[in-house]
């Protein structure tokens, strides 16, 4: 089993805190995302993630949950990817 660094550590620790957010539904899809399929992401990859926190909720439900909205270019494919993997591992599925 990988352990994550002391730095590692810390940066999810960080992250985690930037998927709570204000709509209990979005915040339950990006942790599930950081829990089950952050590690598998490239560090580029990892990087988008962290800048796709910094959107506004109602644009990342928009994109992730309801899918109302195309995102802009450099999330559309991490912003397929969170509801796959986040949604193959709900409960009931």
């Amino acid at each position: 089993m990988n352990v994550p660094s002391h730095d590692e550590q810390e940066q999810l620790r960080r992250l985690r805190w930037q998927c709570r957010r204000g709509m209990l539904e979005l915040d339950h899809l990006l942790s599930r995302f950081l829990e089950l399929g952050y590690r598998d992401l490239s560090e580029a990859d990892r990087l988008l993630f962290a800048r796709l926190l910094g959107e506004q909720d109602q644009d990342l439900h928009n994109w992730l949950v309801s899918r109302s909205a195309i995102p802009p270019t450099p999330y559309l494919e991490l912003a397929e990817r969170i509801p796959a993997v986040a949604g193959e591992h709900s409960p009931g599925n």
